[in-house]
């Protein structure tokens, strides 16, 4: 099937000399762009003349662009006048969509929070009962930081990040990954009891972070905000980890910030964190 850009291309050179073919070729592409837009801000199908009347546009010249939109599937005409957009712009959306990858996303956010905390930020997946370390940003010459190595992996119930997941899981999910796992400790810190374990979560879920308070490793604490995909599923936990005696709660909001700047850039349009 010829694409809308040709048969709006080809239209033009029929129409205009090759001098200025190009130039009248992209004012016809801008005022198509222009069309799409306002069919972006409606639920529902538009009618020709508002179509028109919001672009600036002739009548006709609305409807000869719209035509040349629905060819491609780029726009569907619904009824006699009225439009909507097509199902062509969902399939691009999905491709884009399945080029992101979380970790190349989340690289430059995650080197901005470790420059302003000067801590180690970590990204992590969770994998079955664990999660593992994807990403790390960190540089030698901050001091004395947590270094996860990149492969590493952690259970759920003792890492901040693996709280994320759980506090999102059902209660009878959490329950049966208590009994799987038997709760294990490393430290005195850490949560081995399931009734504990559930009122820590209660917290991630009022508060929208988690906190590994030396529970994993002694003398190290963590927080972790979550990463969510076009769909609001968690996909990822962003966290920081640093001594003990260094974490900072006024990193809290920026690790959050940082955390919601990598899930819209993977589609996502949850609320913005107090």
């Amino acid at each position: 099937m010829t694409s809308a850009r040709t048969d709006i291309l080809s239209r033009t050179d029929r129409l205009t000399p090759d001098t200025n073919g190009s130039q009248v070729a992209i004012q016809v592409l801008e005022r198509a762009m222009k069309l799409l837009d306002v069919l972006a801000t409606h639920s529902e199908p538009v009618a020709l003349k508002e179509l028109a009347a919001a672009t600036g546009l002739h009548t006709s010249t609305t409807h000869r662009i719209l035509n040349d939109l629905v060819v491609g599937r780029y726009v569907d005409r619904v009824d006699s006048g009225m439009y909507q957009l097509g199902m062509r712009l969902l399939e691009l959306g999905s491709l884009v969509k399945r080029r992101l990858n979380v970790r190349e996303v989340a690289l430059e956010p995650m080197r901005e929070l470790h420059r302003l905390t000067g801590q180690t930020v970590n990204l992590s997946l969770q994998q079955g009962d664990e999660i593992v370390y994807i990403e790390r940003a960190w540089s030698e010459s901050s001091g004395m930081q947590v270094v996860r190595a990149i492969g590493g992996h952690a259970p759920l119930h003792l890492t901040s990040t693996g709280k994320l997941f759980l506090s999102v899981a059902e209660s009878r999910q959490v329950r049966a990954y208590a009994m799987r796992t038997g709760l294990a400790g490393t430290t005195r810190n850490s949560i081995t009891d399931i009734d504990r374990l559930e009122r820590e979560l209660a917290l991630v879920r009022r508060h929208g972070y988690a906190r590994d308070n030396e529970e994993l490793e002694l003398g190290v604490r963590c927080i972790a905000a979550g990463i969510h995909d076009d769909t609001g599923k968690l996909l990822a936990g962003l966290s920081l980890s640093a001594p003990a005696d260094r974490l900072r709660d006024e990193w809290i909001p920026l690790l959050q910030k940082a955390a919601l700047k990598i899930s819209e850039a993977l589609g996502y349009e949850g609320a913005t964190p107090a």
